[in-house]
């Protein structure tokens, strides 16, 4: 049997419309699109959606390690595309037939996803999933960093319409190629002058992608009927019960990002949060240059933060103590009633000025805010859980959770038990700290017992976050540690007077836990679990 023949006669049709003669690309999508809606439209895409699963070549993409989900991929391949409308399908088609035989399955991928926000940031939240392999999460983050499917010219145009006038009064330069992009939105450098000023400033235009707005909807829908779809079953039973939480976390993402009045506010905010402090730096709006479609902002100097002081092990660890404090201390440990965190913490966010010394936080899309009590019973979760004390880490659980929930005898005695079952399993020789507490909260999660939604979002924050410790300074950096060494120097240098978010009685509970520490340090030696071969507090 030849090649042509294994070729199903649905997907010839296709092929014959894609290339055909030399007709202009418009022409064939048109052709295309009249297939897909035409009577043969439901048998064409049945056996288009094997196809596109076959030209992706998944048994390339997902590494033999993850062998098993090989079937749940190429089954979600098969649904996405067997089911987008018509006339971004036939695009995708011909887009996949102009490209080069030999062109590797990932560059073919990332074709077929193009223009598809929703499937784009999908990826993006896979690949910061705590528990995923650190290789695939390198490969689908090196996936992300390659997203180019917004014209400059289109970018500039939406500058020129929204802007107008405002171009010529602050005599603003617009680069001629973008800068960056992500899955919603693509960032163009300019530079622009204060009316009545000498000098010029630089910045940089965030500008929502033309087609993001048009296919925000059909994404999410198709999202989630792709979450109904896995959670039948099919086989997938190992792998299909996250999905309607991550699901639910590119809603959340995606609304965030295409809300810039929002991160307008965030971004004013952040610069009073940091305010007085020299080592971190945030970008500062340009207020007449934004719209409901663009922010417009400093330009924040800086190289990505896990590349810099390449072989320089002391000063990247610095650098590592510098993230957690403009990260975690600052929010965690400020006097006001309430604080706005960075949720969204991943490397393509944060940059380091090696001259300056300074931390930048960019895209301050995803923040929340922390409330006093809430970062009150999240440091005693921590602090006592680096002092293994099981009564204090269920006493800060229990205050965390849900009002509702500490009137349920069944959801105390649920968050009782998983913490008598982590202490018991704790290593002797083995510090526990913020990440531990962190997936003893999720553990408890899963159980059915509920947490505010703003907690959820530092939970991932964290998570995220010492991931990128971790590609900085390897497991030499610890949270818990520096958070408490923080609150420590403040309490000191203050004369016990400056100790938010903590009360006096909370600091006395924290010192009579100190005390008896050695105590039930030597509990676990003599009762506790197996000795680990390493010591570092995470």
């Amino acid at each position: 049997m030849t090649l042509n023949e294994l070729i199903p006669p649905e997907i010839k049709l296709i092929l014959s419309a894609c290339t055909g003669d030399d007709a202009p690309t418009a022409v064939r999508v048109q052709r295309v699109e009249s297939i897909l809606n035409g009577p043969a439209g439901d048998s064409v895409r049945a056996a288009l959606g094997s196809w596109i699963a076959q030209v992706a070549s998944v048994d390339v993409l997902v590494p033999d390690e993850y062998r098993k989900w090989r079937p749940l991929v190429r089954d979600s391949i098969e649904f996405l595309f067997s089911r987008l409308s018509a006339g971004r399908l036939a695009a995708k088609l011909v887009a996949q037939a102009d490209l080069p035989l030999d062109t590797p399955p990932a560059r073919r991928l990332l074709e077929l996803i193009a223009r598809m926000p929703g499937i784009q940031k999908l990826g993006q939240v896979i690949a910061r999933h705590q528990r995923l392999d650190p290789s695939l999460r390198k490969a689908l983050s090196e996936l992300e960093n390659e997203i180019r499917d917004a014209s400059p010219k289109a970018i500039r145009a939406i500058l020129a319409e929204q802007l107008g006038p405002n171009l010529r009064k602050y005599a603003v330069k617009v680069d001629r190629s973008i800068f960056s992009e992500a899955s919603v939105s693509a960032v163009i450098r300019f530079t622009y002058r204060e009316p009545g000023a000498k000098h010029r400033e630089p910045g940089v235009f965030k500008v929502i992608k033309p087609h993001v707005r048009k296919y925000f909807t059909e994404d999410l829908s198709l999202l989630q009927q792709l979450s109904d779809f896995l959670s039948k079953g099919n086989g997938y039973g190992f792998a299909t019960r996250h999905v309607s939480e991550m699901v639910s976390e590119v809603r959340v993402l995606l609304e965030h990002e295409l809300d810039f009045k929002r991160e307008q506010a965030a971004l004013v905010e952040a610069v009073h949060t940091y305010r007085i402090n020299t080592a971190i730096s945030v970008p500062i709006l340009v207020a007449p240059l934004c719209t409901t479609e663009i922010i417009a902002m400093s330009e924040e100097p800086g190289t990505k933060i896990t590349e810099v002081f390449p072989g320089k092990p002391y000063w990247r660890r610095r650098v590592a103590e510098q993230l957690v404090e403009a990260l975690v201390t600052v929010p965690l440990l400020s006097r006001d009633s309430s604080v706005v965190f960075h949720a969204d913490p991943h490397a393509g966010n944060l940059l380091y000025d090696e001259r300056a010394g300074k931390v930048g936080i960019l895209d301050w899309a995803l923040t929340e805010r922390l409330s006093r009590d809430l970062r009150r019973y999240l440091a005693l979760l921590v602090i006592m859980t680096v002092l293994r004390n099981p009564g204090g880490v269920r006493d800060a659980l229990v205050h965390l959770a849900s009002p509702s929930e500490r009137r349920d005898p069944e959801k105390l005695r649920l968050i009782q038990q998983h913490v008598e079952s982590f202490f018991k399993s704790l290593p002797w020789n083995r510090g526990a700290g913020s990440i531990d507490a962190m997936l003893l909260l999720d553990e408890i999660a899963l159980e059915g017992v509920r947490f505010p939604a703003t907690l959820a979002m530092f939970q991932k924050a964290l998570f995220t976050l010492d991931g990128v410790l971790h590609d900085i300074a390897g497991s030499e950096v610890s949270i818990s540690y520096l958070l408490v060494r923080d609150f420590i120097i403040r309490l000191l240098v203050s004369f016990g007077l400056d100790h938010p978010p903590l009360s006096v009685s909370d600091l006395i509970a924290v010192e009579r836990s100190g005390l008896l520490y050695p105590g039930r340090l030597g509990a676990s030696v003599l009762f506790g679990a197996r000795p680990e071969n390493r010591s570092e507090v995470r």
